[in-house]
């Protein structure tokens, strides 16, 4: 018996949509991210990107439980002494909602150059409008 390893040439690509508006930003993400990676595939191969393409929008209107919007802080640092830079989640989805789940989603995948090949095909929008209308995505319903 030998063990099954996907080739590239094997692997069809889908386009999915996820419709963020009202839902949690934890199982967004944890969705996405198993699309991404091909988990959700019979032909899942840990060390291939055997993923779909992840289109979410409504990324404005994403859901935190608990005190996480005023008490959850993100930090950036630019490499200089004193260049910490902390913002709340608030601060955060005025200015950039998207990257409330870019960073979700880029936590849930693995870390290397696969993890950067992967997270090229996410693709993130803060209002309903997006232009992947020519891949024809299909609407992923979260449980």
């Amino acid at each position: 018996m030998k063990t099954f390893s996907a080739k590239a040439e094997e692997i069809q690509r889908k386009w999915w949509i996820i419709d963020a508006a009202d839902q949690v930003l934890g199982n967004v993400a944890v969705t996405a991210a198993n699309i991404l990676r091909g988990k959700n595939k019979a032909l899942f191969t840990p060390h291939m990107d055997a993923g779909d393409f992840v289109v979410v929008v409504n990324a404005d209107k994403i859901r935190l439980t608990g005190n996480k919007e005023t008490q959850k802080k993100y930090h950036s640092h630019s490499g200089y002494v004193g260049g910490v830079k902390s913002r709340t989640v608030k601060q955060i989805r005025t200015k950039h909602p998207e990257l409330l789940v870019e960073k979700a989603i880029k936590g849930m995948i693995p870390h290397n150059s696969l993890g950067r090949k992967i997270f090229t095909k996410l693709k993130v929008y803060a209002g309903s409008e997006h232009p992947h209308e020519a891949q024809q995505p299909q609407a992923f319903v979260l449980a």
